[in-house]
């Protein structure tokens, strides 16, 4: 823990629906990082003088958690958590070990994504818990179905997963669209479980493993 960061975005393509990954370079205003263990792994989160920078989902190890926000913050160094972030990180610990949070509050530096993704991001924060929205209703709120591609790859490139909650927007059909996270979809079912959704009328699945278990071989 404890180190700071100043970054600048990357632009990365993703498969719409993807989330949330995205890389950063120096740009901005002296930011923190620090790691915190969570039931799905150790995430990362970055904040600025201007609010939450970005979270970080495990990357299967501290390590590997680490060396991601490395990768997407090059300058970063750890630092403590001021009271404020650590509140945030309180709540998404909470949220991970199945306690309903609300994180619409949550300032964001949202320096560095476009003016688009900052609509977006913001459809998908005005979702409440216990609701889901597809891509295309997303897109009908921005301005038209025909933005639904655009609005997948902006969740796509979500900085934030969880405070932007990306796993309440789901495909067409009430597909459940992708999730970067350990266990994929099954960690996605699993948040929407946390917060009661039921997407598309049916009950999730509420004893679904944060993790999914590996592979058998044949």
């Amino acid at each position: 823990m404890g180190r700071l960061c100043v970054f600048t975005r990357i632009h990365t393509r993703n498969r719409v629906g993807r989330c949330c990954r995205t890389n950063y370079i120096n740009a901005m205003s002296e930011s923190g990082f620090a790691l915190f263990a969570t039931a799905i792994g150790h995430c990362g989160i970055v904040w600025s003088e201007r609010g939450i920078a970005g979270v970080q989902l495990p990357e299967g190890g501290e390590g590997a958690t680490r060396r991601r926000v490395q990768r997407r913050f090059p300058a970063a160094h750890a630092a403590a958590p001021p009271p404020d972030v650590q509140r945030v990180i309180d709540d998404i610990v909470a949220l991970l070990a199945g306690e309903p949070r609300d994180l619409s509050g949550v300032k964001l530096d949202t320096g560095a994504v476009s003016d688009f993704q900052h609509r977006v991001y913001a459809a998908a924060r005005a979702i409440p818990a216990g609701s889901t929205l597809s891509y295309g209703e997303i897109a009908e709120r921005l301005g038209g179905r025909l933005l639904a591609r655009d609005v997948g790859e902006a969740l796509g490139q979500n900085p934030f997963p969880i405070i932007v909650p990306c796993h309440r927007v789901m495909a067409a059909g009430g597909k459940m669209g992708g999730f970067s996270a350990p266990g994929g979809v099954r960690t996605k079912l699993r948040l929407l479980s946390i917060e009661g959704a039921q997407p598309g009328g049916t009950t999730l699945f509420a004893d679904l493993p944060l993790m999914a278990p590996p592979r058998r071989r044949a």
